[in-house]
């Protein structure tokens, strides 16, 4: 008895299928007020977590558009594009340019879309990975030492924007939920 009431008193949410035992204190005003906290902070976290799917579609929206005019810049100047890439010892200059500009221009509508949005910040990710080994290598090595020189990069919010889509996908105002919830899982 002492055992369950000790593990009523330490659980913050207990399940209403838990019958009450004679170990329970009384309600007090002190317990009262103990509980309003968790309950409280489990109210935030239920509202704040309503937030995730329009916060997700504002970055895809605004990132996807980015990378997309990005990938379109460059298949529009890619002469210029292939003179810089070769400039960086990139292989194979004019088809990398080609393969990156559109990785970047098509990834960037699916972004919008929210269509295959974690294998597109994958590759998106990757894409930028490269761009610090390749055009900010002295950024990258600063990660640790000089961090204001790694973040200051430019490769760095595409980066993070990238990784935003791997890790927490679409949300639900995108194509991957609607075809998520269409084959019922």
């Amino acid at each position: 008895m002492v055992y369950a009431g000790l593990v009523h008193q330490l659980t913050p949410y207990p399940s209403r299928d838990e019958p009450e035992t004679m170990s329970t204190p009384p309600a007090t005003t002190s317990t009262r007020a103990q509980g309003l906290i968790p309950r409280a902070y489990r109210r935030f976290q239920v509202l704040s977590a309503r937030l995730d799917s329009p916060f997700l579609l504002l970055v895809r929206l605004y990132w996807g558009w980015q990378f997309a005019q990005s990938g379109w810049g460059r298949l529009h100047n890619l002469d210029r594009a292939t003179g810089f890439f070769a400039s960086l010892g990139i292989p194979a200059p004019h088809l990398t340019v080609i393969f990156i500009s559109l990785l970047e221009f098509v990834g960037g509508i699916l972004l919008i879309g929210g269509l295959a949005t974690r294998f597109i910040g994958l590759l998106l990710a990757c894409d930028m990975a490269a761009a610090y080994l390749f055009a900010d290598h002295a950024a990258l090595r600063a990660i640790i030492s000089n961090p204001g020189q790694f973040y200051g990069a430019d490769p760095y919010t595409f980066l993070f924007a990238s990784l935003m889509a791997l890790i927490f996908g679409a949300g639900r105002y995108s194509l991957d939920y609607l075809i998520w919830r269409k084959q019922g899982c």
